[in-house]
């Protein structure tokens, strides 16, 4: 998958922005290149745990990404305090098995590693994230 650097800055000011808690949000494209972020709002019992997007502002972005002509390639959270490889948690809500999902750790909050993965049916699998200069 590639993001340009300006998508990435989004992504990282995003899960930035909203620790103590998890951050979500959704990377709409085409085949394997990012075209649009959009961050979402975390409306989990336990933000700073887990993320469950809110369900009216999931609706109105698939929408968009439709109506754009674009697909949904990939899901990004982030991680406060572990490193970014998918939780066992993250594997049972890994619903979309023909999205990516991207996993920020701000364990070292000064240098945020990123990193995407498939999950297909439990299984783990990296895959790589090409960032490009924009």
């Amino acid at each position: 998958m590639y993001i340009t650097t300006t998508q990435y800055n989004i992504i990282i000011n995003h899960v930035k922005k909203e620790t103590p808690n998890e951050a979500c949000g959704v990377l709409a494209g085409k085949d394997e290149e990012v075209k649009k972020v959009y961050p979402m709002t975390n409306t989990s019992d336990r933000p700073e745990l887990c993320y469950f997007m809110e369900p009216k502002e999931q609706f109105a972005v698939m929408k968009e990404i439709r109506n754009s002509g674009l697909e949904m390639v990939s899901i990004y959270h982030s991680h406060l305090e572990t490193e970014a490889y998918p939780s066992a948690h993250d594997v049972e809500l890994a619903y979309y098995q023909d999205v990516s999902y991207v996993i920020v750790s701000l364990k070292d909050k000064d240098n945020p590693s990123i990193r995407s993965f498939k999950i297909i049916e439990g299984k783990i699998t990296e895959e790589e994230l090409k960032i490009v200069y924009s």
